[in-house]
């Protein structure tokens, strides 16, 4: 059963993720939150290369990124060279990323935050790997605000969260942000149409260090 596990999680679930987080109303949302980024910029979750596309190149100086997914991290690379990035990604993860404290003028956080072990550290670790002054940008979806959505997704997220990467349903992106010291500035928030609510419901907008 071990066997089969690190089987699906390697080959299965990193194509399954690509093919949800590329559906054209995704990518409407990234055109969005995406282009905003500036100077040097680090991205949460990068494997597979999916925000590259939407990165303003006049506006980005050098792209870093982390990603636990060695497979998703080739696609990341290749993407990158392909455009001719300055571009530092490794694997990693949110809890532990590997750059120094304020290195960053943007950080840039899509469908990620709902995967990490740790969502509180993970935050902490985007804060402080920001500038003062810096921006974090994301996109995320998570708890939804209707109370019988939110009920089925407490229904299918221990179903849901070992076959979607370890995907919760139910973390309260807005509220994660602010309890870890950040202002949030929403853009945005809405159910995915074409999308069971309780996978849908969608935050997107720009945080920034409180009192910076």
């Amino acid at each position: 059963m071990l066997g089969i596990r690190r089987w699906y999680d390697r080959h299965v679930m990193p194509r399954l993720v690509m093919c949800g987080c590329s559906q054209d109303v995704v990518a409407n949302l990234r055109k969005e939150i995406v282009p905003m980024a500036r100077g040097r910029v680090f991205e949460l979750g990068c494997g597979g290369g999916l925000n590259q596309p939407f990165y303003s190149p006049g506006m980005v100086t050098h792209l870093a990124g982390i990603d636990p997914h060695l497979g998703l991290l080739a696609a990341a690379r290749k993407r990158a060279g392909a455009q001719g990035w300055d571009a530092d990604i490794r694997q990693g993860f949110g809890e532990d990323i590997p750059f120094a404290t304020g290195s960053f003028d943007t950080v840039v956080c899509t469908y990620t935050l709902c995967s990490v072990a740790n969502a509180t550290q993970t935050i902490a670790e985007m804060r402080r790997v920001l500038k003062p002054g810096g921006q974090l940008l994301f996109l995320e979806h998570g708890r939804a605000p209707d109370i019988a959505v939110y009920a089925w997704q407490r229904r299918i997220e221990p179903v849901w969260r070992p076959l979607a990467g370890g995907c919760h349903l139910t973390r309260p992106v807005g509220a994660l942000l602010r309890a870890g010291g950040l202002e949030v500035e929403p853009l945005g928030q809405a159910y995915l149409p074409k999308t069971p609510r309780a996978l849908g419901w969608t935050e997107w907008g720009v945080a920034r260090k409180r009192g910076a």
